[in-house]
C-alpha cells in the first residue's frame, strides 16, 4: 500500500521527518516528495524511499501554483496512493487539492506551524483563507501541539475534528543521537579553543534561520546590553548557528553590524551536526514568534540545556517555567535579556533548570512513541475506510 509524504521544500522532508519515513517503509510503500535538490536526494538514500522532485514556491506565486498544482495531481493520478500526508503550509495547500482532484481516500495535512497569526491585515486575510481551502480538502488535519490546535479553533479554519499524535511534535526526538554522552570532552576541548571560548564563559546558543521572526534582532539587542553590563557577574558569548536569509524576512541592519562588529558573537552559519555546539553551550534562546513544535528546543533538551523561549506555540509546551527553562513574551528585547540575566546570575535556577532538562524531554517526546502512534492512526484510518492493509 502506497503512503506519498510531502513537503515544500526537502529540508523539511530531510530533517523533520528524519527516520520517521524509513520506520514508515517497513509498513507502506513510501514516497517522498519536495522540491528538488541535493536534500531530496540525501532523502532517499538515507530513508531508503522512493522520491519525486516537485518545484513548489514558499511564497504565494499564482502561476507557478498552478504548475506545480496540475503536476503533482498528474503524480498523484499516476502513483496511486491510498494516503497522501504533507507538511509545510504550501505542499499542503498543493497536495490537498490534487490529492482531492485525484480521488486519493486518505489525505492528512499535518499543521507544523501557523504563519497567520503573526500577521496583519490583507496578507492575513489571504493565509486564513488558504488554511481554510486547505483543510476543505483535507480529510483529516492533525496540529503538532495544543497551542496550533487551538489557534486553528480560534480563527475558525476548519470545523473537522483536529487530534495531536500522542504528546506532540511531527517527530519526536532521538534520545541515543542527542544525548551528551556523544561528545567527547576532547572535541568539546578543541571546538571550545577553535572558537575562542574559555572554561569561564557562560555561552548562549541559538539555532535556527537567521531572520526576523526567530527573534534575532531582540537576541542581538539583549545580547549586547548584557556584554555592555560591567556588572555582570560572567563573561558571555553568543554561538548563533543557522542560514542567514536576506530575501523573506531579512535582518535589521543595525543588528547584522552587531553581529558582524561584536567579538563575542559567533555566527558559524548552517551546521549539519548542532550536537557539538549544545555540548560546549550552557543554554539555548530561541526567541521566536512563531512555532509549530520546534525541534530545536527539544534537541537542546535532549543534550541537557535549559532554555530561554517565547510564549508561542510549542515552546510554552516544552518549556515549563521555572522546571526546565523560562518563557518570556516575543517581540520583547528587555523581558528576554532580563531572563537571560538572571539565568546567569542565579546558580542554584541554572543548575536545577540543568538537571531536568533532558528528563523532561525523555518523558514526553521519545521518537519511537511518535512514530507508533502515527503509524497506529494510519492504521485506524484505513480501517475506517474500510480498506485492507
Amino acid at each position: 500500500m502506497k503512503v506519498i509524504r510531502t513537503s515544500t521544500i526537502p529540508l523539511s522532508l530531510n530533517v523533520l521527518l528524519k527516520g520517521q519515513l524509513k520506520f514508515l517503509n517497513g509498513f507502506f510503500e513510501i514516497v517522498g516528495i519536495s522540491s528538488e535538490g541535493e536534500l531530496l536526494d540525501e532523502v532517499k538514500q538515507r530513508e531508503g524511499i522512493q522520491t519525486i522532485s516537485i518545484n513548489m514556491e514558499r511564497g504565494i506565486s499564482p502561476v507557478k501554483d498552478l504548475i506545480s498544482l496540475f503536476r503533482l495531481y498528474r503524480i498523484l493520478k499516476s502513483e496511486k496512493p491510498t494516503i497522501v500526508h504533507s507538511i509545510t503550509p504550501k505542499a499542503g495547500l498543493l497536495t490537498m487539492l490534487a490529492g482531492r482532484m485525484a480521488g486519493i481516500p486518505i489525505r492528512i495535512h499535518t499543521f507544523t506551524g501557523l504563519i497567520f497569526p503573526t500577521k496583519k491585515g490583507f496578507i492575513q486575510k489571504v493565509l486564513i483563507n488558504m488554511d481554510r481551502l486547505l483543510c476543505s480538502a483535507a480529510t483529516n488535519i492533525y496540529p503538532e501541539g495544543q497551542g496550533v490546535k487551538k489557534d486553528l479553533v480560534n480563527y475558525k479554519i476548519t470545523s473537522k475534528p483536529l487530534k495531536v499524535i500522542a504528546n506532540g511534535n511531527v517527530n519526536g526526538i532521538d534520545l541515543d543521537y542527542f544525548s551528551p554522552q556523544k561528545i567527547s570532552e576532547a572535541q568539546k576541548e578543541a571546538l571550545k579553543k577553535e572558537l575562542n571560548i574559555a572554561p569561564s564563559d557562560f555561552v548562549f546558543v541559538f539555532v535556527g534561520r537567521l531572520v526576523g521572526d526567530k527573534g534575532i534582532n531582540e537576541l542581538v539587542e539583549a545580547f549586547s546590553q548584557i556584554c555592555k553590563n560591567a556588572d555582570r557577574s560572567k563573561s558571555v558569548k553568543l554561538i548563533l548557528i543557522g542560514p542567514l536569509e536576506e530575501e523573506l524576512d531579512p535582518l535589521r541592519p543595525e543588528t547584522l553590524e552587531e553581529i558582524k562588529s561584536n567579538p563575542d558573537i559567533l555566527d558559524l552559519g548552517f551546521q549539519k551536526d548542532v550536537r557539538p555546539y549544545f555540548a560546549i553551550s550552557d543554554a539555548l534562546v530561541f526567541p521566536s514568534y512563531r512555532e509549530g513544535f520546534p525541534n530545536v528546543v527539544m534537541q537542546a533538551g535532549a543534550m541537557e540545556l535549559p532554555s530561554i523561549v517565547s510564549d508561542i506555540n510549542g515552546c510554552n509546551e516544552i518549556i515549563i517555567e521555572g522546571e526546565n527553562g523560562m518563557i518570556v513574551p516575543a517581540r520583547n528585547s528587555g523581558n528576554l535579556k532580563s531572563a537571560m540575566n538572571k539565568i546567569l546570575s542565579d546558580t542554584d535556577l541554572y543548575h536545577t533548570l540543568k538537571m531536568n532538562s533532558r528528563p523532561m524531554i525523555q518523558s514526553r517526546y521519545e521518537q519511537s512513541v511518535i512514530w507508533n502512534e502515527l503509524l497506529k492512526e494510519y492504521q485506524t484510518l484505513l480501517k475506517e475506510n474500510n480498506i485492507d492493509v
